[in-house]
């Protein structure tokens, strides 16, 4: 593993309080990625039973549109549907939608309903209700994460009942996929179209499960609905969401048996649960990234040569070992990595302080730079990180203060308003997707404010076209943009970690990290009995 110039990481990791070494596993070679196997001993799913599943903070946001963080994309998947689902390899599978098609040019697209769809209040589910929750998620000043990331709609009609037609500004291969995004729920008509605040309190969807009872800041209850468009889903009678602030109480609930799966379990904590008796450890190769956003409209980081300087301040491949516990891989200031198609594999930047001062000194600042960077408390891993930068950056020429708050400070004060700060984000399902959810300067989360002429040109041709080869071409160039410029820093991705008790069945960590399916889980006979 590499060092950083003048500590090492046995040195560095003691003299930083924040960063605590784990123990790597005492196994090497592919982590089990799904708890139990596929079948019951009866050679299908059981019926029945109650999963409690713990997740790390609040799932403070009930409005499916409105969800930012993983336990809130985990409620709304229990309580809504989409058109589209994601499938374990990133594919769209039907959901309300039981068929689409394509025109010629890619620009029209024709969804037909299933039948029969009902809302948690016994109202039908409708094409009106899929138009008007689309149209709520478009609308800016409903400012929907999905916005800008449901594809480039231009229209979105109801010819009938049961069939939706969408049309985009130009063609779009991937908007299937996109309908997949975790925010793009359907709501009914009533409430999408001048309700919304409705949705804070109470939950109507048409998803697997129903909601009974709702605390956020410690447990969310829901139930199976009986009325949902496929008889034989959910197995499971009820879930319950154990909210765990604290890492690891999370893993000690886990391994007492409190609780039968985890959400996400923190790199110091897996190496204890891979070793308990009855846990499955859970590990997926994923495109999800810490990243160090700059604003680039904003001194200093309004000239490049300073986000150059700080890039080249970092030990890539170090970062993976101290941040990520050596569970994942070094990023290269791309949001792209194998785990997506289309990446393109240039040279990883190595530490050069030198050069690092000398950009600095013809930015103007000759005898270094002081800042403070902002990290929430949510992952811990990214005050982690924070730590690991104003270490190796102080060699060139940077004095970094690192600035730890409260998540749900951080949202309110820092997150898409800060000058720097660490970001966090899961892979999303497609190139353009994560492009267009952080870097273009339409993205709905444009924290960088690089807003670079060039890179959207690049990015908008590669979404219009089908052909992969100049798709290839399109997101290399998109890349190489992002890898010279230095909007942001992105020095590592992480794998996806969880861990669940052994009698849980038919559970897959996906690689987006935002996609769970627990209608897709059952408990088997060894499970404990729940009332």
């Amino acid at each position: 593993m590499c060092a950083m110039k003048g500590v090492n990481r046995r040195q560095f990791i003691a003299g930083s309080t924040i960063l605590t070494g784990a123990a790597m596993l005492p196994w090497s070679g592919n982590v089990a990625a799904a708890v139990s196997s596929a079948t019951d001993a009866s050679g299908s799913p059981r019926k029945g039973g109650v999963l409690r599943i713990s997740v790390d903070q609040a799932a403070g946001m009930l409005n499916p549109q409105q969800a930012r963080v993983n336990p809130e994309y985990l409620l709304a998947e229990l309580l809504y549907s989409g058109l589209t689902r994601l499938t374990q390899d990133m594919k769209a599978e039907a959901d309300l939608a039981e068929s689409w098609k394509a025109s010629d040019d890619l620009t029209q697209w024709t969804f037909t309903l299933r039948k029969n769809l009902s809302f948690h209040d016994g109202s039908a589910c409708t094409s009106a209700d899929v138009v008007a929750s689309l149209n709520a998620i478009l609308d800016p000043k409903n400012a929907s994460p999905g916005q800008h990331n449901i594809g480039p709609i231009k229209t979105v009609t109801a010819p009938d009942a049961t069939t939706v037609v969408i049309g985009t500004d130009g063609p779009y291969a991937d908007l299937p996929v996109m309908l997949a995004y975790p925010d793009a729920k359907i709501i009914p008509a009533a409430i999408a179209g001048g309700q919304p605040e409705r949705l804070s309190k109470e939950a109507i969807g048409t998803g697997p499960f129903k909601l009974v009872s709702f605390d956020p800041e410690r447990l969310i209850v829901v139930e199976r609905n009986p009325h949902y468009y496929d008889p034989s889903r959910p197995h499971l009678d009820r879930v319950e969401v154990v909210v765990y602030p604290d890492a690891i109480a999370e893993g000690s609930a886990l391994i007492a048996g409190d609780t039968d799966l985890m959400l996400s379990a923190a790199s110091t904590e897996f190496a204890r649960l891979s070793k308990s008796s009855g846990i499955v450890p859970l590990r997926v190769s994923s495109g999800q990234f810490l990243n160090v956003n700059m604003g680039c409209d904003t001194k200093p980081f309004n000239d490049v040569r300073v986000r150059q300087a700080l890039a080249l301040c970092v030990d890539r491949k170090a970062t993976v070992d101290f941040v990520a516990e050596g569970y994942g891989t070094a990023g290269n200031d791309t949001p792209l990595n194998t785990a997506y198609p289309y990446y393109l594999n240039e040279p990883l930047k190595e530490p050069d302080y030198a050069k690092a001062k000398a950009l600095l000194k013809d930015a103007g600042y000759p005898d270094g730079l002081d800042l403070t960077l902002i990290a929430s408390d949510k992952p811990s891993t990214r005050t982690q990180l924070g730590i690991a930068l104003r270490e190796m950056a102080k060699p060139g020429g940077f004095r970094i203060n690192v600035q730890t708050m409260a998540h749900s400070t951080y949202l309110d004060q820092v997150w898409k308003k800060g000058n720097f700060y660490v970001g966090f984000y899961n892979m999303q399902p497609t190139p353009d997707a994560v492009f267009s959810l952080l870097y273009t300067s339409t993205a709905s989360w444009n924290e960088t404010r690089w807003n670079n002429t060039e890179f959207d040109t690049a990015v908008k041709a590669a979404r219009e076209t089908a052909d992969p080869a100049k798709r290839t071409e399109l997101y290399g160039k998109a890349q190489k943009l992002m890898h010279d410029d230095v909007p942001s820093l992105i020095p590592a991705f992480f794998d996806l970690l969880a861990a669940g008790r052994d009698y849980v069945a038919g559970y897959q960590l996906h690689p987006r990290g935002a996609v769970f399916r627990l209608d897709h889980v059952w408990l088997t006979a060894k499970a404990p009995t729940r009332k």
